[in-house]
């Protein structure tokens, strides 16, 4: 299985701590995007995280659902996450590297499928094809949701990974090449997202209806339907 960066060094405990944020607009933010998918759910749901860490947004939607899955590539993350989930009796973790999903491990189809918080961009897919696969593990009429940062969040989002840098989550920002929506580090770490117009272009290409909608000043959705 190909380790990515956050499987190697950001994973588990340390993914924990990115989340116990000081940065009240970041937390703000966090709780935004959760709302927002929580709020499209009626309870009947199976649904599908794709890079769910140790489970952080699984364990806030699983009282809205009737049940959740996620996978991540970090063997570390599901071990924690198994803790981290142990009261939530509807919500389970796998190991699976999101290039290679594989529909009958899963359980799929799923009638709600999320990527949230720019894992398309964390991820190192080809998005155009990642989408594509991620609707066909829906139901008919099932609902995709993927989500990158907003061009308004820059600041925010800047100032998180320099608490992170900060904290020794991450290597020192190098602040001569970070922007334009880019976050690098001198450890060679490089973080970087989808506009909304790429959100769009995805959405032309899957042939599915499709919008692409600002949350939070903070936050950009693509939600594909399968009909």
């Amino acid at each position: 299985m190909k380790k990515n960066y956050y499987a190697k060094k950001l994973n588990a405990k340390r993914l924990y701590e990115v989340y116990q944020t000081r940065c009240p607009r970041v937390k703000t933010y966090l709780d935004a995007e959760i709302s927002f998918v929580k709020d499209q759910l009626c309870g009947t749901e199976n649904v599908l995280e794709i890079g769910a860490g140790y489970g952080r947004i699984m364990k806030e939607l699983a009282l809205h659902c009737k049940s959740i899955a996620g996978i991540d590539i970090s063997e570390d993350n599901i071990a924690f996450g198994q803790d981290y989930l142990h009261n939530v009796p509807n919500a389970k973790l796998i190991v699976m590297d999101a290039h290679k999903m594989e529909p009958e491990t899963i359980e799929a189809p799923f009638d709600i499928v999320i990527c949230l918080q720019n894992t398309l961009s964390s991820m190192k897919v080809e998005p155009f094809t990642f989408v594509k696969n991620v609707i066909d593990l829906l139901s008919p009429n099932g609902r995709v949701f993927i989500s990158t940062y907003s061009e308004k969040f820059w600041p925010h989002r800047l100032n998180w990974f320099l608490e992170q840098a900060e904290k020794g989550l991450l290597g020192e920002i190098d602040l001569e090449k970070t922007k334009d929506g880019v976050i690098v580090g001198k450890d060679g770490f490089r973080a970087i997202t989808h506009t909304s117009e790429e959100l769009k272009e995805i959405g032309e290409a899957m042939g599915y209806p499709y919008e692409v909608k600002e949350v939070d000043e903070s936050s950009v959705f693509l939600i594909v339907t399968k009909r």
